[in-house]
């Protein structure tokens, strides 16, 4: 018998716009030690699927209406609260997909890692706190966080959005579970870290036993680790079957589509000319943060530089791709080019005005001419605006529309971003992940801004939206000569994308170039090395990259 078993699993939700079938009619089995991966386009039922068999999901408005999951022969879908309470974080633990809505902000990381342990002493057979401390501490340190002891102490918002994720990561493997399900556990990470990950849920796997589902739609991803896939569109199961057929011998159209909408290869280059002067010009630029946590404490007061001295140009123009493991200060950096960090040192040139010289009431009229994608779309989308009132209102602030034209700007953004307009009336919450960021994105462009600093915009998108989020970027460069500093972590996007590379690490480049010429011969261990750890959407490739490291 397989460990988890589902049949014909039904989950409606009643919405003021009618009944929406999120998942109809779906059966699948994972064993022990096996890999099921589900990979969908955003909205396609994925994480419905896998959180309905937690009861995760709100009811109302969500509805079981029909189906079993049936877990070491034990129906989850009929479980009581205190036996469902047993099996979670005991048995089947969960990697959610937005780490800063999962993690408590009021709760130190520590504490929140320590809870299961604590809550459940039979299982781990940790005694007292000072083990479980011994224990959270041990867990950071193997999902890569540097300088554990001291972090174990810091609060979410004191780590970057790969770092939340790692200790989400942490969290669902503390228990040891037996079924391990991942909603896109490494949407965030960079490459490096997240091999690393991808090979910490293996060896649990091997030594072990566990099960997992892994729901993601990076292909690369799951060409490397799943031995069964599984294709959702629309609440239903499109395809199903051993990685390898899925990969080489697909026969559903929709699979199809998921498969050419992967990035692959270099930038197509245009005979754009060159400007003498750049957009924009940073010198030795340096933002500094007071470290509060009690390791800096004790030996007086302490900064963790997040850049320091940073010197660069971005061409009038050009897309600049920025790269780096997470804590590198890429996302910082590109706060500090826009006056949304506080800087220590160094000067911010745009279109030859210094920014450090403004206050922020003269900063006003330069906000349109310069926005940016943020790597978090919860976190930066008003959870009481619709999609109507989230993109009008840059538009309506900077004069760029009026009652009689916004109407049909509005529509626009949401044909760019892929968004189908029937949606306007709807709030954050009632999308996926993938849908907000194309939200975030559609804001960021709703001002025509002449540099944008894109930092993460195509992390949480699946393949074929991010396909077209990256062709319209292109597009929108190429129509309206824009500028943007591109921030990311998957480099085969930065490949695609980027006519120059920089590479970051501990809060300085240190090394940068054509995009061709630094992938065809990257100089530094660093580059190296990050290059090395790109996953291949190819199995067979794959497995042979994997076994190479």
């Amino acid at each position: 018998m397989a460990l988890l078993e589902v049949n014909r699993l039904k989950v409606y939700f009643q919405t003021r716009n009618g009944l929406v079938k999120a998942v109809d009619d779906v059966s699948f089995s994972v064993d022990a030690g096996e890999t099921l991966a589900i990979v969908g386009e955003s909205g396609s039922g994925k994480s419905v699927t896998c959180y309905s068999l937690l009861d995760l999901l709100p009811k109302p408005p969500a509805v079981i209406e029909g189906g079993t999951a049936l877990f070491d022969g034990e129906d989850l879908l009929t479980c009581s609260t205190p036996r469902m309470r047993q099996l979670r974080g005991n048995d089947i633990a969960v990697i959610f997909q937005d780490p800063m809505t999962s993690l408590n902000p009021f709760i130190s990381i520590g504490e929140q890692l320590i809870e299961p342990l604590i809550y459940h002493p039979d299982k781990t057979r940790i005694q007292g706190r000072k083990q479980a401390r011994l224990r959270a501490i041990e867990l950071l340190d193997e999902v890569g966080i540097i300088d554990p002891v001291a972090r174990f102490d810091c609060y979410p918002h004191e780590f970057s959005g790969g770092m939340r994720q790692r200790v989400m990561i942490a969290m669902a493997l503390i228990n040891e579970p037996r079924l391990l399900i991942c909603d896109e556990p490494t949407t965030a990470l960079d490459v490096t870290i997240q091999a690393q990950i991808l090979e910490l849920i293996k060896k649990l796997q091997q030594t072990r036993d566990v099960a997992v589902i892994f729901i993601s739609h990076d292909l690369g991803v799951v060409a490397g680790i799943a031995d069964k896939v599984l294709v959702m569109c629309d609440g239903t199961i499109r395809e199903a079957g051993d990685t390898e057929s899925i990969f080489y011998n697909s026969q559903n159209d929709y699979t199809k589509k998921l498969l050419a909408a992967i990035p692959e290869g270099a930038k197509v280059l245009t005979n754009r000319s060159e400007p003498d002067k750049p957009l924009v010009e940073v010198r030795d630029l340096k933002t500094y943060f007071s470290d509060y946590s009690k390791a800096a404490a004790s030996g007086g007061k302490k900064y963790i530089k997040a850049v320091d001295g940073v010197s660069l140009d971005i061409r009038r123009g050009e897309i600049l791709g920025l790269v780096g493991e997470s804590g590198s200060g890429k996302s910082t950096l590109g706060r500090s080019i826009l006056q949304l960090a506080p800087t220590s040192f160094g000067t911010v040139t745009f279109d030859g005005t210094l920014l450090d010289d403004l206050n922020p009431k003269q900063t006003v009229p330069w906000r349109r001419r310069m926005q940016m994608i943020f790597q978090d779309p919860y976190a930066s989308l008003n959870p009481r605006m619709t999609v109507y009132q989230t993109l009008s209102e840059p538009l309506l602030y900077h004069g760029l529309a009026d009652s009689k034209s916004i109407d049909q700007q509005v529509r626009q953004l949401m044909d760019d971003v892929g968004l189908a307009y029937g949606q306007m009336r709807k709030y954050p919450h009632e999308f996926s992940g993938g849908q907000r960021q194309r939200i975030a994105i559609g804001r960021a462009i709703a001002t025509k801004p002449e540099l944008i600093i894109a930092d993460e915009p195509v992390s949480a998108l699946d393949v074929t939206i991010q396909a077209q989020i990256l062709d319209l970027i292109l597009d929108l460069v190429e129509r309206h000569n824009l500028t943007m500093l591109f921030i990311s972590h998957d480099l085969s996007v930065v490949r695609y994308i980027s006519d120059r590379v920089m590479v970051m690490n501990k809060g300085v480049i240190i090394e940068s170039g054509d995009t061709e010429t630094l992938w065809a011969n990257p100089q530094q261990e660093y580059t190296q090395r990050l290059l090395k750890a790109i996953p291949l959407a190819d199995p067979r490739l794959e497995r042979r990259r994997i076994a190479s490291l």
